[in-house]
């Protein structure tokens, strides 16, 4: 395991090496969850692409730091790894929270980033009485209270069945964070809006997401994709709101392909 100093924040993460010339790919995932949900997309990219994978602060096994802890805080957090592992020029695929945490890096240091993948994400996300009601569900009854409620926006039918030990594995993940990471990220992304910011996005960008989203639905994604100069937008069927999970081959395709509609950029370390 491998972990850095980072704003006063110890943040876990994990570097897998490619050749230098081939594009640095970053992951950064959803509320909830922590870099384990990417590993089926992993696997297949690994030795094409170098990946930085990392616990956003408050999840998995990083700091949950100083709160309160603001969307710009996170971005700050990624732009202190990049820079620590020299890397620049990179796609961040963001999902989620992740999406808002990869829009706001773009605001702040754009030097850092070659293309967006906002997966599953929007440049605004719900309402504050939404969060706000989630915060206090959390607070007063912990994680476990909203477990069904989210797993319903996280998956289909179809993956949250009784016998699926997978679906039982994220349910653990869930309720497993920090509890005041996780309700810190929900202030975060209630206090969020980067609408007019997406419309000065100036790099290559895809949004995607699942047919079935609850959370972020397509009719969302779509609109982002909108406002954005320039961006795809891709579907993936049979899928909620964690592809990379659900439908990872999929959603691999999807990036192969966007990586490799890219202009030639410089190496990245």
């Amino acid at each position: 395991m491998q972990f850095a100093r980072i704003n006063d924040v110890t943040i876990h993460y994990q570097v897998i090496g490619a050749p230098a010339d081939r594009p640095v790919l970053v992951f950064t995932n959803s509320l909830g969850t922590d870099f384990r949900i990417w590993r089926d997309v992993v696997v297949r990219l690994a030795g094409d692409y170098a990946i930085v994978l990392y616990d956003k602060r408050g999840h998995g096994l990083s700091d949950v730091g100083q709160l309160p802890a603001s969307i710009e805080d996170h971005a700050t957090d990624l732009a202190g790894l990049l820079d620590l592992l020299s890397v620049k020029e990179a796609v961040i695929c963001g999902l989620s929270v992740g999406g808002l945490i990869a829009q706001s890096l773009y605001q702040r240091r754009s030097d850092l980033i070659r293309a967006l993948i906002l997966c599953d994400t929007a440049p605004k996300i719900g309402t504050s009485e939404s969060w706000n009601a989630r915060i206090a569900a959390v607070e007063q009854n912990g994680i476990g209270s909203i477990v069904d409620a989210i797993m319903e926006r996280w998956f289909t039918p179809a993956f949250r069945r009784p016998e699926s030990t997978a679906y039982a594995g994220y349910c653990n993940m869930l309720t497993r964070q920090p509890v005041e990471g996780y309700i810190a990220a929900c202030e975060a992304i209630r206090d969020a809006d980067f609408t007019e910011a997406a419309k000065r996005i100036a790099v290559p960008t895809i949004c995607i997401v699942g047919d079935q989203d609850g959370s972020t639905p397509p009719d969302l994604v779509a609109s982002t994709a909108k406002l954005i100069p320039g961006a795809r937008y891709e579907v993936i069927p049979n899928c909620a709101h964690i592809p990379c999970v659900e439908q990872p081959g999929a959603l691999t395709a999807i990036i192969r392909a966007f990586l490799t509609s890219l202009p030639p950029g410089e190496t990245n370390r």
